[in-house]
Order: structure tokens, then C-alpha cells, then sequence
């Protein structure tokens, strides 16, 4: 048992030390970009300038970062977390695949083998998403702009690829739960209909902590 223990630790303590490393080198490879350029044309912004435009959105994107780190966390898994916030694109791709393997391979996502599997699928789809993401711009470089202008046949149908991501990976959790999903949908909309601006990551955190509560009370009324 202290063996287990120990091993657990130590697994986790690596989870940690690669995802701060891995995390500080992205940091450092994204500023290292208009620093280059800077460097290069000998051009540097004024600081009263930066500090204007940055005021404008930094609280919208600290309250969303901070947001987002204490939702995603939970669902995703020390691993999980890391790989997703290193490589991006985490509710549209990551977020999804993370709980769909969990979901398939009929595992919790707070437990060791929700871990294991979240850090697996995050893992398998940043390296998927890259080589296609390479493949795309090298075979349909020529073809791009026929495509995705909006004036072309397809258009349409990029506009649609989010909702229909999230429609098809609901459906499931909605059939399978339905009564506890009622109250964080209506809460959903509710909201988007009096701020439907509001940021993903934020109008996320609001449903989950209705489902949480929502299904806490159902429960207290045996309504489940």
C-alpha cells in the first residue's frame, strides 16, 4: 500500500514538473515571436500604448483563465490539463475527446483511471489535430480560399461545426440524464439571452455549478 502510494506520488510529481516546464517553454516560445520581430526591425511599442490595449481585455481574459483552469481541471485530470492548455483549442476539441474516452471507457474523471485515459485521448488528439492541421495546409493550400469565402457552397457549413460538435456529444449525456440536464439548459439560455456575449469558458463555469446545484436539489427531493 505505502508502494502504491509512493508510486501514485511520484507520478504525479512528474505530471507536474513536465506540465511547468512544458507550460513556461510555450510562454517563452509565444513572447519569443513579436520579440523576434521587434528585434528585427529595430521596433518597439510604446508601454503606455501596450498597457491602453491591454486594459481593454486582460480582465476579460484573466476572469476566463481563471475560470476555465478551475472548470477544465476536474473533467480533464492533472495530465489532461496540462497537455490541453499547452496545445489549445480546448472546448472545441480537447474538452470533448478528454470526456468522450472517459465516457467509452466507462471510467470517472476524478478517479486514477479517468487520468489515465483523459491524458491518453488529449495526448493522441493534439498529435491527430497537428498532422492533419500540416496535411491541410500543405494538399488544400490552393483550395482554402474557394472554400471557407463567404460567398462559396461550403460556408455554410463552417459556422455549424461547433454546435454540431457539441450537439452530438450532448445528446448522449442528455438521453442517458435528462432530468438533470433540464435545469442547467434553461440556466444556459437564460444567460445567453441577457449576455450573448458572454465568453465560453465563463458561460461553462455557470452551467456546471447549476448542474451541480440543480442535481444536489433534485436529489434532496428525491426527484432522482
Amino acid at each position: 500500500m505505502k508502494n502504491g502510494k509512493a508510486n501514485e506520488r511520484t507520478y504525479f510529481d512528474r505530471v507536474h514538473t513536465w506540465g511547468r516546464l512544458w507550460t513556461v517553454g510555450a510562454l517563452l516560445t509565444l513572447f519569443s515571436v513579436p520579440i523576434a520581430i521587434c528585434l528585427h526591425y529595430n521596433v518597439w511599442p510604446q508601454a503606455h500604448d501596450v498597457f491602453m490595449a491591454l486594459i481593454k481585455v486582460l480582465p476579460i481574459y484573466w476572469g476566463t483563465a481563471i475560470v476555465e483552469v478551475a472548470t477544465y481541471t476536474p473533467m480533464l485530470g492533472a495530465g489532461g490539463t496540462y497537455l490541453s492548455f499547452v496545445t489549445g483549442n480546448i472546448t472545441n476539441l480537447k474538452l470533448p475527446c478528454g470526456l468522450n474516452a472517459m465516457e467509452n471507457a466507462g471510467v470517472k474523471s476524478n478517479s486514477e483511471e479517468g487520468e489515465v485515459i483523459s491524458t491518453i485521448a488529449i495526448g493522441v488528439s493534439a498529435i491527430t489535430t497537428t498532422v492533419i492541421i500540416a496535411a491541410g495546409v500543405l494538399l488544400f493550400a490552393p483550395f482554402l480560399g474557394r472554400l471557407t469565402d463567404p460567398d462559396a457552397v461550403f460556408a455554410p457549413a463552417f459556422t455549424y461545426v461547433l454546435p454540431a460538435l457539441f450537439g452530438a456529444l450532448g445528446a448522449g449525456y442528455f438521453k442517458k440524464h435528462w432530468k438533470i440536464s433540464v435545469f442547467p439548459i434553461l440556466v444556459g439560455v437564460a444567460v445567453l439571452l441577457f449576455a450573448p456575449t458572454l465568453p465560453s469558458g465563463t458561460l461553462l463555469f455557470v452551467t456546471i455549478v447549476a448542474s451541480i446545484g440543480g442535481a444536489l436539489a433534485m436529489l434532496k427531493l428525491k426527484w432522482v
